[in-house]
Parts: structure tokens; sequence; C-alpha cells
């Protein structure tokens, strides 16, 4: 039974989202919602994201969405280090704060601001030892940054008991068919 999980995946620019409205945005949520609700059921408690533009804050939006119906759900956004958002556009800041305020949990992971890439091996670090399952938007087709978590998440998982649930395009794919079938 998992009672932490970690929803991961591509940033906004590797879908080439660029607005809060593209439509892509309400499948990819649609496929969040999916996993959550499942794990939810099987006792999730909660949700850690780092806070990255793209799956995790569209995951933070779900998570807010489920609240009204399983209320015990709760939202830890653990940046990597402080100021991530700062050369974000005013309306990318706006909407993060946004979720922030709505966190449950919020917390840098290490103090200060950005300093090298050691501080997202630490963030991947520590997700995984908090947490029993990922739950990662990736498709091995298509390399991008989730790519270096997936890897720690499956050495991780050679040693741990953990479970790692990819929603890949062709699940985005039979969702999209779905919606239209109804």
């Amino acid at each position: 039974m998992a009672t932490v999980a970690v929803v991961s995946g591509y940033k906004s620019h590797e879908f080439g989202i660029f607005k809060q409205d593209d439509p892509a945005i309400y499948y990819i949520k649609k496929a969040i919602k999916k996993e959550l609700v499942s794990l939810i059921e099987d006792g999730l408690e909660w949700v850690l994201i780092s806070g990255q533009l793209g799956v995790e804050l569209w995951t933070a939006e779900v998570i807010f969405e489920l609240q009204d119906e399983y209320p015990d759900i709760k939202l830890a956004v653990l940046t990597p280090f402080e100021g991530q958002e700062e050369n974000w556009n005013e309306g990318n800041k706006e909407y993060y704060q946004g979720i922030l305020a709505q966190a449950d949990f919020v917390e840098s992971i290490s103090k200060g601001p950005y300093k090298s890439p050691q501080q997202f091996r630490n963030r991947n670090h520590l997700f995984l030892h908090k947490s029993q399952v990922l739950v990662l938007l990736y498709d091995e087709e298509k390399e991008g940054s989730p790519k270096f978590l997936l890897e720690e998440a499956k050495k991780f998982k050679e040693q741990h008991s953990y479970e790692i649930r990819l929603i890949s395009f062709m699940d985005l794919q039979w969702i999209v068919e779905e919606e239209q079938w109804q």
C-alpha cells in the first residue's frame, strides 16, 4: 500500500504547451487523475511534486479537484532550491504562487538559489526515499527531463520495494479516443 506518491513528467515546454488553456492539458490531467484515484482508493495520503511547470503543477490542480471527493489527500511541494520560478514570466509566477498557496506543505530541499545539477539529484534521492510509488508521465520514445528521475527510480527499485507507474503517449491517446467515443 502506497501512502506517498511522487508525480512528475515532462515540463510544459517539452510538450510544446505554452498556454494554460491548451486542450492537451485536459487529457494529461485526466490521465494523472485516473492513476491518483486508483492510488487514493488504495490508501494514498500524500502526493509529492517539486513544482515544475507542466505535469507537476497540473498534478497539483488535479489534487485540489480531488480534495472535494477525497478530503484526506494532501499535496507537498518540495522544490529542489529556493526561487526556482525567478526566471519565469509573470503569468507562470502567479500560477505557481497560487499552487503554493493551496498546497498542504511547501519547502525547499536546498536552502538558497540554484547552484548545481546536484540539487536535482538530491531532490530525486529524497523523493524516492520518502515515497512508495512514482507516477511518471514519460514515454521512453521521447527523451526529456523526466529521464533522470526514471533512471534513479529503476536503480532504487532494485534494492527497495518500489512501484513505478508510467503514463505513455499511447495512454494519453487512449484517453483522447475514450472521450471522443462518449
